[in-house]
């Protein structure tokens, strides 16, 4: 499937590629609109799940928080503030992850995994 780069899907990777943060959706909606004011939350939605369907960008749907989106869409894992919700790459060695392990214990064929980490930021351990 080709996908059409609309004017839309532009401003969209433009500013997650700017922003250098793992934005959700409402806040990249706030950046976009800046430029395109017409532009609606829900086209914004529509367009980041092309996106991220596409493989264009990652799409992190970290437990219990709101989707947030990754110019980066190879595969890396994450930690994430509990306080503030901040969220930053981690390098892990995927390596050493041993899922012929899983795959003979438990039955299953291992097609991918995320690793995700929770903890307080610096910022929010300086706070206090």
């Amino acid at each position: 499937m080709q996908l059409r780069m609309t004017n839309q899907r532009e401003l969209i990777l433009r500013e997650l590629q700017k922003s250098k943060k793992h934005l959700s959706a409402d806040e990249l909606y706030e950046r976009v609109k800046r430029v395109m004011p017409r532009i609606s939350l829900a086209t914004v939605y529509r367009n980041l799940e092309t996106l991220s369907e596409a493989g264009l960008i990652g799409k992190l749907e970290i437990s219990g928080r709101q989707k947030r989106f990754d110019y980066e869409p190879e595969a890396h894992d994450h930690i994430y503030c509990v306080q503030c919700h901040r969220v930053d790459n981690i390098a892990i060695d995927r390596k050493q992850v041993e899922t012929d392990k899983i795959e003979s214990t438990r039955g299953y064929r291992v097609t991918g995994f995320r690793v995700e980490f929770a903890g307080i930021c610096p910022s929010c351990r300086n706070k206090k």
